[in-house]
């Protein structure tokens, strides 16, 4: 099978091609075709991935191109990954919200709708490319914000675009693990969008086995989400939230807490310096990205753990690995037709009662050869659905601001967000966003 990845040049693309060489099950992938914009970046992952090959007997061949066309041709899987406006992008995605008093995030809130308005034209030029040149491909998507990117490119793809994300397993691994329970044998109740979910059900052998944990103090202690909201509010709202509602449970206490570099920030040092680092010395590139792997796994949402007192990332959840294993198996269950349960980002129907049938939703999934089926939920209480439908109405006011190119829409994106307090404060983040980042105002002239 070829496998191409989109954003070929990326840093966390060595994760992908790791776990595909740990495979072994037939039929595998024998070639994997990196697309980037940047040559650079595509050498300097190059460079990495031959010493994750080194000692492997039969490693997937890598090709690398700059031209898509060339890249989608014939492919059976891709994986897109794409990040249009680099990570300078991303820092103004979280600046100019931070300096309005926002919380400054690269998905959740003013940082997010950001990042789709200018997302959404370049992800939809990708689908159509799918659609003419590998219509029969399924296209994995990682790319933020997952939910609204994956909604907009089923336009184009319908059933065959799918969006992942590895917040939500993380958490039920996390949960499962703190009761003693093998992950892989549990059940999980988890409904909500991309970066905005709850787990409320975690069943083992019949029995729902989350109010044990509710209830047990030490086991929540080993829960991250547990210690980022406190074990008070998971045990008032009755369920652990996805880490990313920090945002809007302590929308405040965020705020404080990103008052100096922002997450943005940070990573773009990190990875101007890796990036460099390996045009100079490109033996030494898998050290390098190893090195900076840690370093950026450490500081995962570092705000929000230090601001509560939360500790350091778990060792387990550094060693766990995250969305490679999820696409990895994904990919695997609809080539080989292997039967699995996965949380995913698709098409709601009527799965969420109260959401739109055209909905992209995160939730459970039946996986196999024949594709993706959402399994029904139990209704999302007031609490949880107001939100829920609150975000859902911005995310597809975005799309079409993005589709339309509409400053208006745009505006209300912003507006309708509940992490933003005026229209006049939504004016400002679009005139903001315009003056820093030229892919957002190319799509939204002045």
């Amino acid at each position: 099978m070829r496998l191409v990845v989109l954003g070929g040049g990326g840093f966390r693309v060595p994760l992908v091609y790791g776990a595909l060489l740990r495979e072994t099950a037939k039929p595998r992938v024998e070639e994997v075709v990196l697309h980037d914009v940047s040559p650079e970046r595509l050498e300097a992952i190059e460079h990495v991935l031959r010493g994750l090959a080194a000692g492997h007997d039969d490693p997937p061949v890598v090709r690398t191109t700059t031209d898509l066309d060339s890249a989608l041709r014939d492919a059976a899987f891709v994986f897109s990954a794409i990040r249009v406006g680099g990570l300078a992008g991303r820092t103004a995605d979280e600046r100019v919200a931070q300096d309005l008093g926002l919380p400054g995030q690269e998905t959740t809130g003013p940082g997010g709708v950001s990042y789709g308005l200018r997302t959404i034209p370049v992800a939809l030029r990708v689908a159509e490319r799918v659609a003419a040149l590998a219509p029969e491909a399924w296209v994995i998507n990682f790319t933020n914000p997952a939910g609204m990117v994956t909604e907009a490119m089923r336009r184009v793809l319908g059933d065959r675009v799918i969006g992942i994300c590895d917040s939500p397993i993380g958490l039920v691994r996390r949960a499962a693990t703190a009761l003693g329970l093998d992950p892989a044998q549990v059940s999980a109740d988890y409904v909500g969008l991309n970066h905005l979910g709850w787990l409320r059900g975690l069943t083992h052998q019949g029995r729902d086995e989350l109010p044990r944990l509710l209830a047990d103090d030490t086991a929540l202690r080993q829960v991250e989400e547990a210690r980022i909201f406190g074990a008070d509010w998971v045990r008032t709202l009755g369920a652990l939230p996805n880490e990313y509602l920090y945002y809007y449970y302590f929308t405040r206490e965020s705020v404080a807490a990103i008052a100096g570099q922002t997450r943005g920030e940070s990573l773009l040092g990190q990875q101007d310096r890796f990036y460099a680092a390996v045009r100079a010395r490109p033996g030494d590139a898998l050290a390098e990205w190893r090195r900076a792997r840690r370093q950026r796994d450490e500081t995962y949402m570092a705000e929000a753990r230090d601001a509560t007192d939360a500790g350091d990332r778990a060792a387990a959840d550094l060693e766990a690995g995250g969305y490679e294993g999820i696409a990895l198996a994904l990919m695997a269950a609809i080539a080989r037709g292997e039967p699995a349960t996965m949380i995913l980002n698709v098409r709601n129907g009527a799965a969420v009662p109260g959401l739109p049938e055209d909905a992209v939703v995160e939730i459970p999934c039946a996986v196999d050869g024949a594709g993706v089926r959402p399994l029904v939920t139990r209704p999302l209480p007031g609490r949880f659905l107001g939100l829920v439908q609150q975000v859902k109405a911005v995310e597809q006011t975005a799309i079409e601001a993005a589709v339309s190119g509409s400053a208006r829409l745009a505006v209300a994106a912003f507006a309708l967000h509940p992490l933003v307090d005026s229209v006049a404060t939504a004016r400002r983040l679009l005139d903001g966003y315009r003056a820093r980042i030229p892919e957002l105002a190319a799509v939204f002239p002045r």
